[in-house]
């Protein structure tokens, strides 16, 4: 049930995140209206989730796998490609999830 809650949590944090680039700065009323609100929810959703993962562990799968996926989005959506150093450093913050997630006892298995 934590994993299913973090998960929402992580979805309204890419889906925010994705409104701040469309508002522009907060010059367009509407993006910066759902990104206020994407946000809110992601924050209700992660704190939901610390009832049962300690803080540090979901926050560092929260913002790891959020970066993640906005990359995605920030490739697909709006075609900004990531040069050699970037590519490194999300693959490095993947390792970190995919350890936390695979090995630490502190992750609530």
């Amino acid at each position: 049930m934590a994993y299913a809650v973090l998960t929402l949590a992580i979805v309204f944090e890419v889906i925010g995140t994705s409104f701040l680039m469309l508002s522009q700065q907060f010059t367009r009323a509407w993006p910066t209206a759902a990104m206020a609100a994407s946000y809110l929810v992601s924050f209700y959703f992660l704190s939901q989730a610390l009832k049962f993962l300690p803080l540090g562990i979901a926050y560092a799968l929260w913002s790891g796998l959020g970066i993640i996926l906005t990359l995605g989005i920030g490739i697909l959506v709006f075609r900004q490609v990531p040069d050699l150093p970037a590519v490194i450093g999300i693959a490095l913050i993947l390792a970190g999830v995919v350890v936390i997630n695979g090995f630490s006892q502190a992750a609530g298995h």
